[in-house]
């Protein structure tokens, strides 16, 4: 299956580094010409050139720094990028807290970021692409969206939440050429999350002692048994973001190694 997606633009948030920005590598190597999003524009320009030194024969990256989590920023970006035809909204924070710990402002906080924001973006994006006859919205959501995590509830709620996000944009698209869909992922090998497994394994472990621990004690539903590789996302984005992927809509689609114990999300 050759993908190719000349001539489309991509906008990724949160794209500086793990997941993000293997979606961004992998929609670049497929021929778009891929925005590249961050709150720190020191950190948007070295992922640029990251990108352009890995794929130097894509369209030249857009650097977007800005925090699209707020209304200034999301102002920002629009004013940068008006229309997309592929809008990955990945941007997310987690992080394991007691249930009974996390207050309102953490509740609030982790809303605004992980939900909000792409219900903001989809919003300003959505339009433009119906007119054009051809989108592609996609949510990184997570098998804690199902699965909810003891250690963070608030994170899990968030991803819950997008499901119901993107099967509603789903059918407000309906008919136009544009789909709308979220990417399950499971438990994955980024720096963040190698921060969050020595949280709850010792610390003093090797890294891949620390990684059999956690799978072990924390996601032993895993049938992979391992964390997915970032580019394992990518491969299932850059296929949503196709022509080939024009039948799959209103859909929650499952990277997640196996790790939720259903035939349905």
């Amino acid at each position: 299956m050759q993908i190719d997606l000349a001539g489309r633009t991509a906008l990724v948030t949160g794209s500086t580094q793990g997941i993000g920005a293997a979606i961004a590598t992998g929609l670049a190597r497929a021929g778009a010409r891929v925005a590249v999003n961050g709150r720190n524009a020191d950190r948007v320009g070295a992922a640029v050139a990251r990108l352009m030194e890995d794929v130097p024969e894509a369209p030249e990256p857009v650097a977007v720094a800005a925090d699209v989590s707020t209304d200034e920023g999301t102002a920002r970006l629009l004013d940068l990028l008006p229309d997309v035809d592929v809008l990955v909204n990945n941007l997310g924070i987690f992080g394991a807290q007691p249930a009974l710990e996390i207050t309102d402002d953490d509740w609030r906080r982790y809303f605004e970021v992980n939900v909000l924001a792409a219900v903001r973006l989809t919003r300003a994006y959505l339009p433009g692409m119906k007119d054009r006859g051809f989108g592609r919205v996609q949510y990184i959501a997570s098998d804690s969206a199902v699965a909810i995590p003891a250690e963070m509830i608030h994170y899990g709620m968030t991803k819950t939440a997008l499901l119901g996000v993107s099967r509603g944009f789903a059918k407000a698209a309906a008919g136009t050429g544009v789909t709308v869909n979220c990417v399950m992922a499971g438990p994955t090998h980024t720096g963040g999350v190698e921060d969050f497994v020595y949280q709850l394994v010792d610390r003093d472990l090797p890294w891949d002692e620390a990684q059999r621990e956690f799978m072990r004690s924390h996601r032993p539903q895993s049938l992979l048994q391992r964390l997915i590789e970032p580019e394992e996302i990518a491969h299932m984005v850059v296929y949503l973001a196709s022509e080939f992927s024009s039948a799959t809509t209103g859909g929650a689609l499952r990277v997640d190694g196996g790790y939720v114990d259903a035939i349905l999300p």
